[in-house]
């Protein structure tokens, strides 16, 4: 077989299924939107192409040479509901291009839910990602997968934190509607499986897991796996956003992912496949099963890809420090020398965020956390997807990592709400035999309310940022 090519590669799907191409010797192309020094420095064994679905003309460079080709671009949150025209457009785009090129074979994976609805309504063709795929000249596996649970999947943290952390499960009507969930480990068999089975090309399959469970019982039995006792209550009310937005509050996830996968229960979404052809590739995982495999990969701190990767939409296309046409206007300097070494002071700061906090302070980085939730943002629960290791793009509470050098520098990238753009950078330098340790706060204002927000949060800087130098030399 000729080389592969994997779209969506940085998200939490893509983000796994590289990696086991590459384990069974596949050649494999990556297709990122934006600068490909991350998908380089985490995979250098797979070729890298910059490309955006949006532009055919990138798209011909990107599947140039390419044999089969796995097309894992999707929205993230209320418009996934929508299908929106940016969505149908980057299908319509891949599906030309890989006619142009000669592709042999595509693989889209996409929501069950989507299918289900989209077969009620009898208007697949015309307004789905899967309905372009059915009008093109390549030969298409179709997959349609419910509920994934997994080390970092949305569903499991979701889950996971709301009997972690809420006394009272509230359990309104449509938690009463059942789906099939399926452990991350079998959907990777799967989408590997598919590709070393000609017989499945051209196909639709329904794919899930054996048991078919609501979302009340997946979090009972969650919670007695977590030996967690728990309050729960009935409800007549039903409210998606109202009941986004609460979650938000006391879990990682934004309201706008709460309410994607709320959605999702919107109706019964179990498999109705008619061929038994998936059972030779797979054997599914029980929801226990799935659930303990997600566990052992956080005890280990193992978890490769995270919910957060995808999230918010078109984060990797934000403007750089470096893009800035001028130097930010706004800028803040704070120094320490320390006798310790570069190398554990940078270990230090590249694990602040997360469970370990922001060492002094934490309540004013709670408290800005829980005004950017308040009003619908990040917030400042989403942690981090490794509390030992960071590499570009990851999540570090509401900050997004830039860029890392190793035993020098860490640039964050603000995603909470802000009237401007505002960036954290860490930097180490030698002095003699002692090092320098320093941060600097970038802002670039948007507009008279980006300025006074920069003048109002000024004079907590001085506290905020020496006590951080200290806790870090402290801790290193």
């Amino acid at each position: 077989m000729g080389k592969i090519l994997v779209t969506g590669a940085t998200g939490y799907i893509g983000g796994r299924l590289v990696p086991e191409l590459l384990a069974r010797g596949y050649q494999v192309r990556v297709m990122a939107r934006a600068d490909k020094e991350e998908t380089e420095e985490r995979w250098p064994e797979a070729e890298t192409v910059v490309a955006d679905a949006l532009f055919p003309e990138q798209l011909l460079i990107a599947l140039k040479g390419i044999h089969t080709a796995y097309y894992l671009i999707h929205s993230s949150g209320p418009a996934q509901k929508k299908m929106g025209k940016p969505d149908i457009k980057a299908a319509r785009n891949f599906r030309k291009a890989a006619e142009i090129c000669g592709i042999k074979r595509i693989i889209y994976l996409g929501a069950l839910i989507e299918k289900h609805k989209l077969i009620l309504l009898k208007n697949i063709k015309p307004v789905s990602v899967a309905g372009e795929f059915h009008k093109g000249a390549v030969p298409t596996t179709h997959l349609h997968v419910s509920l994934i649970v997994g080390s970092g999947s949305a569903p499991y943290e979701l889950m996971k934190s709301l009997i972690q952390k809420s006394p009272i499960i509230f359990i309104p009507k449509w938690a009463l509607n059942k789906s099939q969930p399926i452990g991350l480990r079998s959907l990777m068999h799967i989408l590997v499986g598919v590709i070393e089975k000609e017989e499945t090309t051209g196909k639709s399959f329904d794919i899930g897991g054996p048991e078919v469970l609501s979302y009340e019982i997946m979090l009972k039995r969650m919670a007695k796996t977590f030996n967690k006792r728990k309050i729960y209550w009935r409800t007549f009310y039903s409210g998606v956003r109202m009941y986004a937005y609460v979650a938000s509050i006391i879990t990682p996830l934004p309201a706008a992912v709460i309410r994607s996968l709320i959605e999702s229960f919107g109706d019964d979404v179990i498999c109705r496949n008619d061929d038994d052809l998936l059972n030779t590739i797979y054997k599914p995982l029980r929801f226990k099963e799935a659930l303990l495999k997600a566990m052992s990969r956080e005890e280990r701190d193992a978890v490769y890809t995270r919910w957060s990767d995808e999230y918010p939409p078109a984060h990797e296309l934000a403007i750089k420090l470096h893009e800035l046409k001028t130097p930010a206007k706004y800028i803040s300097i704070y120094s320490i020398i320390s006798d310790k070494s570069r190398e554990l002071l940078f270990q230090s700061f590249c694990t602040i965020g997360g469970e370990a906090g922001w060492l002094h302070n934490n309540w004013m980085w709670k408290l800005r956390g829980l005004l950017d939730q308040i009003f619908l943002g990040v917030g400042i629960t989403r942690g981090r997807r490794s509390n030992t290791s960071l590499r570009i793009n990851d999540v570090v509470d509401f900050w997004r990592v830039e860029e890392i050098k190793e035993g020098t520098k860490l640039l964050l990238r603000a995603e909470m709400r802000l009237p401007g753009m505002a960036w954290l950078e860490f930097d180490l330098d030698n002095i003699e035999d002692k090092s320098k340790l320093s941060v600097t706060a970038y802002y670039e204002p948007r507009g008279i309310r980006g300025k006074i927000y920069w003048y109002f949060f000024l004079p907590f800087h001085h506290v905020i940022f020496t006590n951080l130098l200290k806790q870090i030399v402290k801790r290193a």
